[in-house]
């Protein structure tokens, strides 16, 4: 198999029809990495909504138990995708995605803005830092994933096109991207898990890396001191670099996936699709905020 033998089969694929299967080859044979990396960067960016931060700062799980956060969101998500939407493990998923956002008074404003995160941040990053770009056909296989993935977890007026998912990304950061105490500890926290990742003299280098990243609406929103040129430069740079190394490398030949990451660090002995994420409970401490369940919020 050559580079570019698989973009070739996606080319043949509907990306109405077979989304799932082009999605699945994107994120799992073409770029796992990148797409790890950038669906990290998607998350993050959210915190940024005080909104949004600000209710993940009074849950408390991505301050005291970053981790297990990390860990959960991660492993859902992936058997969704290794799965299918209708096999078991993909609807156990679902339900406790579903589970778990009904636990809390989210809006559906802010629950599509998140879905769209995960359709526009991926396409960015690998424009950039990709060894190639997407395929047109992946773009459109992408939208109609999250879609799907959208329309199961209850949320309305989704967005149709990319262009579209990335027109409400853009709009809704530009009204409501601000500074809130809480999302900024949410935001320490995340970035000291990242660092953690790192041998412990590269800890603190991990860290400015992750900041490079991170454009100005992000800085300023969090408040951090704006990165260096020098630093911006040298992080963008190895990224490039592995990029064009990555181009001349033969491609993977088997998938992977994010239960396979070594990030993932909670479940050494496996897991239980069902068993995984938070259990609030309403009343007993669990639930931070009242809450009221959206209007057509699946159960499952």
């Amino acid at each position: 198999m050559r580079r570019f033998d698989r973009l070739k089969e996606i080319q043949r694929l509907d990306p109405e029809r077979d989304f799932l299967r082009i999605y699945r080859i994107t994120a799992t044979y073409e770029f796992p990495w990148d797409i790890a990396r950038a669906l990290e960067l998607a998350l993050y960016r959210t915190y940024a909504v005080p909104s949004i931060g600000r209710l993940l700062a009074r849950t408390a799980e991505l301050t005291d138990r970053s981790q297990k956060r990390y860990d959960d969101t991660a492993l859902l998500l992936d058997a969704v995708l290794e799965h299918g939407f209708d096999s078991g493990s993909g609807r156990s998923a679902l339900r406790r995605i579903n589970q778990m956002h009904r636990s809390y008074d989210i809006s559906n404003d802010d629950m599509r803005y998140v879905l769209c995160t995960f359709v526009v941040t991926p396409k960015r990053w690998l424009d950039t830092y990709g060894w190639r770009r997407l395929s047109g056909h992946e773009l459109r296989a992408c939208a109609a994933y999250y879609r799907a993935l959208g329309d199961r977890m209850g949320i309305k007026d989704l967005p149709t096109a990319y262009e579209d998912f990335e027109h409400t990304l853009d709009a809704y950061e530009a009204e409501r991207f601000g500074w809130d105490e809480g999302a900024r500890r949410v935001s320490d926290a995340t970035l000291d898990l990242m660092s953690s990742w790192y041998p412990r003299p590269l800890a603190p280098l991990a860290r400015k890396a992750a900041l490079a990243l991170l454009d100005d609406s992000l800085i300023r929103a969090f408040r951090y001191p704006r990165p260096g040129a020098v630093s911006r430069c040298l992080t963008g740079g190895a990224l490039r670099l592995r990029a064009r190394t990555m181009r001349l490398l033969p491609p993977r030949t088997t998938a992977h996936y994010a239960r396979q990451n070594p990030e993932i660090k909670g479940y050494p002995d496996g897991y239980e699709v069902s068993a995984l994420g938070t259990f609030p409970a309403p009343g007993l401490g669990g639930c931070p905020v009242p809450h009221h369940r959206r209007s057509g919020a699946p159960t499952e």
